[in-house]
């Protein structure tokens, strides 16, 4: 009795007996009875037929945090075979789609997925250039996912042989296989975060601090055109995003921080200044003390590593803007250089003192008198340095006409620290182009004020007599020591094996 109650009630129908009822609808060959069950033959036909070319695709292959109330479209279908209304929910599609990763050492696996990827990456290019794409949560999540699984991975270790080259030498560049789909990414990133309707508040919560760091981590990378791109990016990001600009330039200092004091490898050092070479124009006045951290702790202590060649026309550049903002702090700046002064490597030197004019340049009498002393001193050892174009470019600093102003306005206190490298070199440097500059520096100076030359040259040889009468008297207490110790034995003839014995 009770079972045909139940029976007379009204079923549920799955979803299954949706898609079979509307399949039987549209036609009647669909089914056909066996026994108690029914065997479908062409319902999948039926399906695609009435969803015409719009293909629905289960959402179970997408996370939920990204497809949450979106409808996903097959993605492999172009952007112009879809109606605007479903153009968003095809762009998610394309993202996922690129989530997938491949293997490109060896060039002949999953070449098929290979060229459809990268087919359905220039699709989401070409999307983006057209702007008519609007970036909701969902979008921005899958935008960042792709954008993650895509870049951000291990690099393999760095050997120290491997860096071992020195301030100038140039390597071979590495290049990665995977470029030309990172390329695709990198712009896609990059016209992501370039797009105007782009809410930063949104994407803020998908560009967090993690993603930021991971994106500075690909600065290790070894192929120039990823660092290239990279540049991009972080500015852009530093630019739009408000709030992560303390974050950043604090993750920075570190990475800066522990190449110069722990490990000395690092392949985007210049990328990075070459970045904070604009975002340090764009610092407000008067300079926060942080800013000025930054300047102190990590852009000068950059100068000690071997390898500043590679980034010193960058670092040069920071260093200026900072002078430039506020330029009391140059001779502070001046001191920091001193402390790093490089003792022998001659093309570190050539390239401080370079530095070293362009920040004389800026200099204010008050703030050069602070400097001065230690400042020369070191100028004049440069002078007299053996090696030729050392000595060549500390003469050419006083070819400026601002230094050569400064200079004539403590000439007293200079004077004397500089003159016995000059003279020095006019007595006996090897290399006759030094010879040339010094005599001319010399006329100059003579020019200048002919009495303090001569007060310098009577000091000069009172020096250099005082260090003859020193250096015979050295030389006759060495000669009483070796005629007070007697003639030495000789130990031309066969030695004798001396027995020894040890007691226990």
């Amino acid at each position: 009795m009770l079972k045909q109650i139940l029976a007379k009630l009204p079923r549920k129908l799955s979803k299954s007996n949706l898609v079979d009822s509307a399949g039987s609808n549209t036609s009647s060959s669909n089914t056909t009875d066996v026994g108690n069950g029914f065997q479908f033959t062409n319902s999948c036909n039926v399906i695609s037929s009435r969803l015409n070319v719009v293909k629905r695709m289960s959402s179970s292959i997408f996370p939920a945090s990204i497809t949450t109330g979106v409808e996903m479209i097959e993605p492999h279908i172009p952007f112009s075979d879809v109606s605007n209304s479903d153009k968003q929910n095809l762009f998610v599609s394309k993202l996922n789609l690129c989530c997938s990763l491949y293997d490109f050492s060896d060039p002949d696996k999953n070449t098929s997925e290979k060229d459809l990827k990268r087919r359905i990456l220039m699709e989401l290019v070409d999307f983006l250039a057209s702007d008519s794409a609007k970036f909701s949560e969902s979008t921005i999540s899958a935008m960042c996912k792709m954008c993650a699984n895509n870049l951000f991975r291990d690099f393999p270790p760095k050997y120290p042989s491997h860096y071992s080259r020195g301030e100038s030498e140039d390597e071979e560049p590495s290049f990665d296989p995977a470029w030309s789909h990172l390329q695709l990414v990198y712009d896609i990133l990059l016209r992501f975060l370039n797009y105007g309707s782009l809410d930063a508040k949104v994407a803020k919560k998908y560009l967090d601090h993690s993603f930021i760091l991971r994106l500075l981590n690909l600065f290790e990378s070894e192929d120039p055109r990823e660092r290239d791109g990279l540049k991009s990016i972080l500015h852009r990001v530093y630019g739009k995003f408000m709030v992560h600009r303390p974050f950043i330039r604090m993750a920075v200092s570190n990475i800066i921080l522990r190449f110069v004091f722990e490990t000395e490898r690092h392949n985007g050092i210049a990328e990075l200044l070459e970045i904070f070479g604009s975002v340090i124009s764009g610092f407000a006045l008067p300079l926060k003390k942080e800013h000025k951290m930054f300047l102190f702790r990590a852009l000068i202590p950059l100068h000690k590593p071997k390898s500043v060649g590679i980034y010193h026309h960058q670092l040069t550049y920071c260093v200026v803007q900072f002078i430039e903002k506020e330029p009391k702090l140059v001779g502070n700046v001046i001191q920091g250089l001193l402390r790093y002064w490089p003792v022998t490597s001659s093309q570190k030197e050539l390239m401080f003192l370079s530095e070293l004019e362009e920040l004389l340049e800026m200099i204010s009498m008050e703030e050069f008198e602070k400097i001065m002393v230690p400042l020369f001193r070191r100028i004049g050892c440069c002078l007299s340095s053996y090696h030729f174009q050392v000595a060549e470019r500390a003469h050419f600093l006083c070819n400026n006409e601002h230094i050569l102003y400064l200079i004539m306005h403590n000439r007293q206190v200079i004077m004397p620290l500089i003159f016995s490298a000059l003279e020095q070199n006019t007595q006996k440097h090897w290399n006759q182009a030094v010879l040339n500059l010094t005599q001319n520096v010399r006329k100059m100076f003579s020019e200048m004020d002919q009495e303090l030359i001569l007060e310098c040259k009577g000091k000069f040889e009172e020096q250099n007599s005082m260090s003859s009468v020193i250096a015979e008297r050295r030389r006759l207490t060495w000669e009483r020591l070796e005629n007070a110790a007697g003639p030495l034995p000789n130990i031309s003839g066969p030695l004798e094996a001396a027995t020894w014995v040890a007691a226990c």
